[in-house]
């Protein structure tokens, strides 16, 4: 989980690049690090990285607020890919 966690991190802290300081508990769109228009981008990065399918009954925003959420939706996902 700490190399998926890892992979997000730096996701997030390239592709935003605002020198904003943010904890894996902090919800990223509160503070307005990030928008609707990059969750966007952040699923997309999710699906290609991570080789996982985000479905519309996936799309709510405590999914993807902050790292340690994104950290366990893709856990989840990849638990679902390996059991079934």
């Amino acid at each position: 989980m700490n190399d998926i966690k890892e992979k997000v991190r730096a996701y997030l802290l390239q592709s935003i690049n605002q020198g904003k300081a943010f904890t894996d508990a902090d919800d990223i769109f509160e503070l307005g690090i990030v928008n609707s228009l990059f969750a966007m981008q952040l699923i997309t990065f999710m699906e290609t990285k991570f080789s996982i399918r985000v479905e519309n009954d996936d799309l709510e925003i405590s999914n993807f607020n902050t790292v340690n959420n994104i950290t366990g939706f893709i856990q989840r996902k990849l638990n679902v890919i390996t059991t079934a």
